[in-house]
């Protein structure tokens, strides 16, 4: 087993104003339970000796001792043979960390319901025209089997110039057409993972990733998000340690913090992935949902680190309905990508790559309207948030779906369940972390919803963090489903 190691030096700008509580060494408990609880400090991490810490924050011996001694008796350390005090949660089981793939669900609920769980939006205008002009293309491809396990050659060709425009070099004999970005992540770790290998991931994340993962034999291992997005000798330090195998990362507006990886710390993160001979396995999915139309993107990360598959999807720039995604690989790591995709299926429907192919000729357009949208909403969300929880804190993103709330309290499951009872559906934090904790943050989507539902759904919300703070039971309601 490795076990992850944190620095004195490292730990001790994490813990902010810990030790002008008084007294001291609870401030410093305090500060250390939250990180673990909110997944900063991922479970399992070695924490610094006492002499180290003591040393580090200039406090007296017994600050220390008594802060480890309390984290201890509260469940959030444990003490193992020969790897000293290392991070924990209490009550912390193997099974407690085996993630549920998350469902869509918006088309289950009664009208009263409001759904903020399901990061995805209705299909664009223009969608049913462009099934129209799809049908008249369908005939050519009748007197075929049907099965283009790559995909069609239009669409890979027009894939391959949009990752050209975009500083990323490729030819339409490095896509493969899949049935949607999950998909393409199930083809990849197939090919390129054995059981046991280890993954880095960000922390939160795409649940359905972890749990794709996860049944695929790897080993999912955390590298916590800060508050404003990656620190990159933190990535750098969670590499050499735990010697990954591959890495699933989301650098351009991250699912669910929305933040954008700049070309700079790409560029590092490339570098530390070559370093460890660490495959890259990006996701794009919310590639085109910058909210600035002026914003200058970042190129691809695989720009950094050649030996990175890209993973791309149409449900979130058009339509989850389409159901068509694509991989874009290196040369070299095509066959194994293959010879894995047939065994799970043996290509995409044809209308429906026929579809994207024609929407893709008018992506500007339907950016541009998406874009109106997502911005309309997330103003209204934000606006909501702050005139009816102004103690809830999220940083606004650069793009994506959704905002990442940091809750006053620890509460996140217990409001998704007291919102559950006043109407609105959510998703707990925890459902996002890789390793545990994560109960002080909560994901709102903004998805077109109008004005009128998006204050209805704050009012409601307002109405459940008061019951959630007060500790008032609620009935048992529905699993919170989310995409």
């Amino acid at each position: 087993m490795v076990v992850r190691s944190i620095s004195a030096s490292r730990l001790v700008p994490m813990l902010g104003a810990a030790l002008e509580t008084t007294p001291a060494y609870r401030g410093l408990a305090d500060a250390v339970r939250l990180l673990v609880a909110d997944g900063r400090l991922p479970a399992g991490t070695r924490l610094p000796s006492e002499r180290d810490l003591t040393n580090a924050l200039g406090v007296s011996r017994t600050t220390v001792t008594r802060a480890y001694a309390e984290l201890r008796d509260r469940g959030y350390l444990a003490s193992r043979q020969g790897s000293g005090s290392v991070a924990a949660l209490p009550g912390d089981e193997p099974d407690r960390r085996q993630g549920t793939a998350l469902q869509p669900a918006s088309d289950q609920f009664d009208g009263d319901v409001i759904d903020l769980t399901c990061a995805s939006m209705s299909a664009p205008a223009g969608t049913v025209a462009a099934y129209e002009r799809a049908m008249l293309e369908l005939p050519r491809y009748l007197a075929g089997t049907g099965y283009h396990p790559l995909g069609l050659t239009s669409l890979r060709a027009a894939l391959a110039d949009r990752f050209t425009e975009r500083g990323l070099a490729t030819t339409p004999d490095q896509i493969m057409v899949t049935s949607g970005a999950l998909a393409g992540l199930a083809v990849t770790a197939r090919a390129l993972l054995s059981h046991g290998d280890r993954v880095l991931l960000e922390s939160p994340t795409y649940p359905n990733a972890i749990d794709t993962l996860r049944r695929s034999g790897a080993r999912p291992v955390a590298l916590p998000l800060d508050r404003d997005g990656w620190d990159i000798g933190a990535a750098d330090a969670a590499l050499r340690q735990t010697a990954p195998r591959a890495a699933y990362l989301i650098p351009d507006f991250h699912n669910p913090t929305g933040a954008l990886m700049p070309d700079t710390q790409r560029a590092a993160l490339g570098h530390a992935l070559a370093g460890t001979h660490t495959v890259g396995i990006v996701d794009e999915t919310l590639v085109d949902l910058a909210h600035d139309p002026d914003l200058v993107m970042p190129r691809p990360l695989a720009a950094h680190h050649p030996r990175t598959v890209t993973l791309g999807g149409a449900s979130k720039s058009f339509w989850g309905g389409l159901r068509v995604g694509w991989i874009r690989a290196p040369r070299e790591l095509m066959p194994a990508l293959v010879s894995a995709r047939l065994t799970l299926d043996l290509g995409a429907p044809v209308l429906e790559q026929l579809a994207l192919t024609d929407l893709l000729g008018h992506r500007a357009q339907i950016v541009d309207e998406r874009r109106a949208a997502i911005v309309a909403t997330r103003d209204a969300l934000v606006d909501a948030l702050r005139n009816r929880l102004p103690q809830w804190r999220f940083r606004m993103p650069e793009g994506g779906l959704c905002l990442w709330v940091e809750l006053p309290d620890a509460l996140s499951t217990p409001l998704c369940a007291a919102a559950d009872h006043r109407g609105v559906v959510l998703a707990p934090g925890a459902q996002f972390a890789v390793e545990g904790g994560m109960e002080r943050f909560l994901r709102l989507p903004f998805t077109g919803h109008a004005s009128e539902v998006v204050d209805e759904a704050v009012e409601r919300l307002a109405l459940a963090w008061a019951d959630a703070q007060s500790a008032r039971p609620s009935r048992h309601g529905r699993s919170p489903l989310v995409a």
